[in-house]
């Protein structure tokens, strides 16, 4: 985040040269609502709007007030207009979406440091990818170099204590009820340093 402030007061130029002052709006939220509702990835959202995906994901994230000709690029590609990039959707549908997973039911995937419990399986093309983690690893060595992947996640120690380790921070150690939120980009990796495997909640953002 840059320092602009997270809900930037935008203002739009009208045709006729006026200027006026639209509501308080998250562009970023506002862009990806429309991308989302097409089924895009950033990859063809980008493409459809001739920019470059690190910058769709930048306006996205409100990492970067997008110029004019960005914005007229960006309305052409989503086919609204560029007044409409700032306005709020009326009324959100609900889309009755709903996923529970019982204890265990999760799908399993194991590593030789992990024992992920993937949830909401049966939902596709999710925003969040949740998932319960048993943390085997007890040394950082264990790892074949860092874990890093697209998007943001967030972590919950649920049981045990950990070791999370990232690529431009010191250690820290956190214990049951402590969380973290981090860009997933960064090499990161998780160890448990309790005597029995400790358990997380993770939750990673899908573009």
């Amino acid at each position: 985040m840059d320092e602009q402030s997270e809900h930037s007061l935008i203002r739009i130029a009208r045709a006729q040269g006026e200027a006026e002052a639209a509501e308080p709006l998250d562009l970023g939220r506002r862009v990806r609502e429309l991308r989302t509702e097409k089924g895009w990835t950033l990859e063809q959202a980008a493409r459809q709007a001739g920019l470059a995906r690190s910058t769709l994901s930048k306006i996205e994230n409100d990492q970067m007030s997008p110029t004019y000709d960005a914005l007229k690029k960006l309305a052409t590609g989503l086919g609204v207009s560029v007044p409409q990039l700032f306005t709020p959707m009326r009324g959100a549908r609900a889309g009755g979406r709903m996923a529970v997973t019982r204890t265990g039911e999760g799908a399993a995937h194991a590593t030789a440091t992990y024992e992920h419990e993937l949830m909401a399986g049966a939902l596709a093309r999710k925003r969040m990818m949740p998932y319960r983690t048993r943390i085997r690893a007890r040394d950082v060595a264990e790892f074949d170099g860092w874990v890093r992947h697209e998007g943001e996640e967030f972590l919950y120690v649920l049981t045990g204590v950990v070791r999370l380790y990232t690529e431009f921070y010191a250690p820290v150690d956190m214990r049951r009820g402590d969380s973290a939120y981090y860009d997933a980009t960064m090499g990161h990796n998780l160890v448990s340093v309790s005597q029995e495997d400790a358990t997380v909640l993770w939750v990673t953002s899908v573009d």
